[in-house]
């Protein structure tokens, strides 16, 4: 199902700035504290291959980033990207860390997310998926508390995430100054990417379709 088909400027990842098409389809796993799309988890639309490959044309883009919700819950998922990638379509998917990435061909960049504690979900993750990571995958922290951040420090050294793709540092939005999460990251000397979500500020009181 199809929650939303929208064009809009990529808010986040390390693709940030691009224009991109967005496939927000429905459904999520996860319940995380400072969702801001809640309005995915049980609202779409059935859509036909045919007819998203008619909306997408329709823009003159050639970037798509499939979102949710968790779109690997979607069965047809593999499918939607083989078209996509036969269109000679550069896509992204956006994941919540907490299925198996491995579903997804080689040709995609995966944007995953790792859940901090004051999402409440950092217990759904699926750790294996870490081994999975390809270097030009993103992976995601979004960071609400200095707790938050000192735990995805700890993380990404753990881990040695950084030599296993590119690693972004971002806020929650209204809830940790960007200052302080840049302040924390240059102290510290990481090797990661601070990020905000940029489409909140160009748009800042819209929710849906940026």
């Amino acid at each position: 199902m199809v929650n939303e088909l929208f064009m809009s400027i990529q808010g986040e990842s390390s693709h940030a700035g691009i224009p991109c098409i967005f496939i927000r389809l429905t459904g999520c796993n996860l319940r995380c504290t400072y969702c801001d799309t809640t309005y995915a988890y049980d609202k779409g639309v059935e859509m036909s291959l045919q007819t998203i490959e008619e909306k997408i044309e329709a823009f003159h883009c050639k970037n798509i980033c499939i979102t949710g919700g968790e779109p690997l819950l979607q069965n047809n998922i593999k499918e939607l990207i083989r078209v996509l990638l036969h269109l000679k379509y550069k896509v992204f998917v956006e994941t919540n860390g907490s299925v198996n990435i491995s579903l997804l061909p080689k040709n995609v960049i995966r944007v995953m997310d790792i859940k901090c504690p004051d999402s409440h979900m950092h217990g759904e993750m699926d750790w294996d998926n870490i081994e999975r990571l390809r270097p030009n995958d993103d992976v995601k922290f979004v960071i609400s508390t200095k707790d938050d951040y000192e735990w995805a420090k700890q993380i990404t050294i753990t881990y040695n995430l950084t030599s296993k793709s590119n690693v972004l540092f971002g806020v929650v939005y209204g809830t940790l100054e960007p200052r302080i999460l840049a302040e924390f990251i240059l102290r510290d000397k990481l090797d990661v990417r601070f990020q905000l979500q940029l489409h909140k500020y160009i748009w800042p009181n819209k929710t849906r379709g940026v």
